[in-house]
C-alpha cells in the first residue's frame, strides 16, 4: 500500500493550518487516568504534528492551547495545565530551533500566570530567527474576544481621527488581529469527533475547509495528519464561485 505521506501533492499545500487539539481529557478518562493525564501525551501530538508540518513545508501551524473559557475548568487541572505549558517551552525550544521553527501566540497572553507568560516570551525571543514555519500558539484566546478587541482598536483609531469609517474594509479589519500579517487558514482540524468550532479564529476559516477526525488527541500522528492534508486536496474550493467557472 502507497503510504499517506507520498500520496500529498506539495504544489497544492494549505499555507496555514489550524488544529483544534481535543479529547484529552477523555483520552485520560479512557485510560482510568486524571485529565492531566491526557494533557501531558498531548505533547508527543504537538511534536508530531509540528514536525510533520515542517517537513512537508507547511508555513503556518496554529494550535488551540487554551481558550478563554478553559478558565472555568478545575482550578487543579488549569494549574497543572499552565505548568505543563512552562514545562514543555522549556524543553521544546531547543528542538524548534533545530527545526529552523519560529513559535509566535496569539490571545490574550497577558492574562497568563507569569511563569508561563514568561517562558512564552523566551520561546519567541530565542526562535525568532527562524524562518522554515510559524507555529503559532492559541492561548488565552477568543475569536469573539478578537473580534472585539480588533474593533476597539479600529473605534480607538477613528476616534483619534487616524482612520476614517470609510476606509474599514476587510484588509483593514484583518490586519487589526491578532494574526495580522499571516494568511488565513485553508484547513481547520478538529480532534476527538467533536463538530464545532469553539471560539475559534471565527474570521479567519469564513472559506477554510474543515476536517473533523474522531481521534482523541494524544492518539493523534504523523499519518492522521497526512490523511488530513490528502481528504483537502481531493475538495473542490470554489470560494463562492460555480465548478465550471473554476476550469476557465
Amino acid at each position: 500500500m502507497m503510504d499517506l505521506k507520498s500520496q500529498i501533492n506539495i504544489e497544492k499545500l494549505p499555507r496555514h493550518i489550524a488544529i483544534i487539539m481535543d479529547g484529552n481529557g477523555r483520552w485520560a478518562k479512557q485510560h482510568g487516568k486524571p485529565r492531566v493525564f491526557g494533557h501531558r501525551n498531548g505533547v508527543t501530538a504537538v511534536r508530531e504534528t509540528t514536525e510533520a508540518a515542517a517537513e512537508l513545508g507547511v508555513e503556518y501551524l496554529t494550535l488551540y492551547a487554551f481558550s478563554t473559557e478553559n478558565w472555568n475548568r478545575p482550578k487543579l487541572e488549569v494549574n497543572a495545565l499552565m505548568r505543563l505549558l512552562v514545562e514543555t517551552l522549556n524543553k521544546e525550544v531547543e528542538t524548534l530551533n533545530k527545526n529552523d521553527i519560529r513559535l509566535q501566540a496569539i490571545g490574550d497572553i497577558r492574562k497568563l500566570p507569569e511563569r508561563t507568560y514568561q517562558a512564552l516570551q523566551q520561546g519567541i525571543e530565542r526562535t525568532k530567527d527562524n524562518s522554515r514555519m510559524t507555529l503559532v500558539l492559541a492561548l488565552n484566546y477568543s475569536s469573539k474576544w478578537e473580534i472585539m478587541e480588533a474593533s476597539r482598536r479600529l473605534a480607538q483609531q477613528v476616534q483619534a481621527g487616524e482612520l476614517s469609517p470609510a476606509d474599514i474594509n476587510e484588509q483593514v479589519f484583518s490586519n487589526a488581529l491578532n494574526t495580522s500579517g499571516m494568511p488565513d487558514p485553508e484547513l481547520l482540524i478538529r480532534t476527538s469527533g467533536e463538530n464545532r468550532i469553539s471560539n475559534f479564529l471565527l474570521w479567519q476559516i469564513a472559506y477554510a475547509e474543515l476536517y473533523f477526525s474522531p481521534v482523541f488527541w494524544p492518539d493523534f500522528r504523523k499519518e492522521h495528519f497526512y490523511q488530513a492534508i490528502i481528504d483537502f486536496q481531493h475538495r473542490e474550493r470554489r470560494f463562492g464561485k460555480i465548478s465550471e467557472q473554476l476550469v476557465q
